[in-house]
């Protein structure tokens, strides 16, 4: 019966929040392989797939992307970020990578690893760190996420359904 049981998917979606402060625990070898595995099958306009995906460990890279950020100087601090390029030259890359990006948080929370959606496109730093990470120019920087396990966890109250949903036609 829809609505009385609980969903694993759904309980996932809604525990997922932005987590900029973790553990110096580092994230298992097997979360991230199947995390990237998310990424990978998340859909694509005409299949195209225009996604490479960089996996920075390494703490001196790591405090090096943080530097360049505007708002995303916590990246310094995580064990783990994730880069999400798109090929430019397709047309929905964007959308493509964002969804790309959107499964890759959701299946990290499903192991209980937290992340924050770093904004790549559209920011000034996003050339520097596609050079950075030696990504060939085809590519741009969509997406950076920080990830790993949360050091403390700080919940700020979303917009109440209501005044975010419309059924068949707007009526304010």
């Amino acid at each position: 019966m829809p609505g009385k049981s609980m969903n694993v998917g759904t309980t996932i979606l809604k525990c997922r929040h932005s987590v900029r402060s973790y553990k110096a625990e580092p994230v298992d070898d097997l979360v991230i392989r199947d995390a990237l595995e998310c990424a990978r099958l998340a859909p694509s306009a005409r299949n195209e797939q225009p996604w490479l995906f960089g996996v920075i460990r390494d703490e001196t890279l790591r405090k090096e992307i943080a530097g360049l950020t505007d708002s995303g100087k916590f990246i310094a601090d995580a064990p783990v970020c994730f880069a999400v390029f798109g090929l430019r030259e397709e047309k929905y890359y964007l959308e493509d990578c964002c969804a790309a990006t959107e499964n890759l948080i959701i299946a990290l929370q499903s192991y209980g690893v937290g992340s924050c959606w770093v904004a790549g496109e559209k920011k000034g730093y996003a050339e520097q760190v596609r050079k950075l990470l030696m990504v060939p120019d085809q590519y741009t920087l969509v997406s950076l996420l920080p990830a790993g396990y949360p050091a403390d966890l700080t919940l700020v109250e979303k917009k109440n359904p209501e005044d975010l949903v419309f059924y068949d036609r707007f009526s304010p």
